[in-house]
């Protein structure tokens, strides 16, 4: 997976321009303008490391800028590692600093939590998921750090494929009502999605066709039931208060999907560091 270029330009201008306003006060008036100097970006933490071009190009935005990556995107880092270093003016250094940082450390922390959720259920047929619980703006920047730490992306967004939560079901009249007015609708390469809260809806689901049954704030003891109606008929997803130590039991029920919206909407930022020289 890549990031699209013209959309992290877009998100770095914007970071910039909040950050910077029309000078930078600090730099502009300490720092000499011919002064070049030289960074290093340096680990401060065990994990994986992602964001390496987005945080090289807030810099190119800046100023000409020579660089040397020695830790890319998916690189397992560990404290003390140097991650890159730059060269170039002092000023663009500086004010590239924060910006730089965000990013950077917060993708690595994304792709470090996908990891470690990835390695928890390693063994069993399930794989780690996002949601589309993200930052207003940076959904791809999160999305693709999911991807960096081994992890798997949910649908993108609303138009990727039909989702029945239980609000859509409720307005809808039930699970079966909803499904075939779906199915009277979408074309043939969309896939439903049901959210089911019990057995009865499951087998509700089942029964009207369902391509992807989500099993909400389910035990694993009853997940293990789903997974056994369900015979492979659909695939099933988990999800809804799943934590670091319930997730390797909800992975054995033999789910085939364990989603997370901890991954993106409130995971801790990876510690990183820039040291100018």
């Amino acid at each position: 997976m890549t990031l699209n270029k013209i959309y992290i330009d877009n998100i770095i201008k914007t970071a910039l321009l909040e950050d910077i306003n029309y000078c930078d006060v600090t730099t502009d008036y300490l720092i000499p303008e011919e002064q070049t100097g030289k960074a290093r970006f340096v680990s401060k933490a065990d994990g994986i490391v992602c964001g390496v071009d987005a945080a090289l190009r807030v810099f190119e935005l800046l100023d000409t800028v020579e660089y040397t990556v020695l830790k890319k995107d998916g690189d397992e880092v560990h404290k003390g590692d140097v991650i890159l270093t730059l060269s170039g003016k002092t000023r663009a250094l500086l004010k590239g600093e924060r910006t730089a940082l965000n990013l950077i450390q917060h993708m690595s922390g994304i792709a470090t939590a996908a990891n470690r959720y990835a390695k928890i259920v390693e063994g069993t047929r399930a794989s780690i998921a996002d949601t589309r619980k993200t930052l207003p703006g940076l959904r791809p920047l999160q999305k693709y750090a999911v991807m960096t730490g081994g992890a798997k992306n949910h649908r993108y967004n609303l138009s990727d494929a039909a989702m029945l939560k239980d609000n859509h079901i409720d307005a809808a009249g039930g699970i079966t009502n909803a499904i075939t007015a779906l199915r009277s609708k979408i074309g043939h390469m969309t896939k439903i999605e049901v959210e089911t809260r019990n057995l009865d809806e499951l087998r509700e689901a089942l029964a009207a066709g369902a391509d992807i049954i989500m099993l909400d704030n389910m035990s694993p003891e009853l997940m293990k039931q789903a997974v056994e109606i369900t015979d492979g008929r659909a695939v099933l997803e988990a999800s809804g208060g799943i934590t670091d130590e319930t997730l390797r039991a909800v992975a054995e029920s033999g789910v085939d999907i364990i989603s997370i919206g901890a991954l993106t909407h409130s995971v801790k930022a990876f510690d990183i560091s820039m040291y100018i020289e």
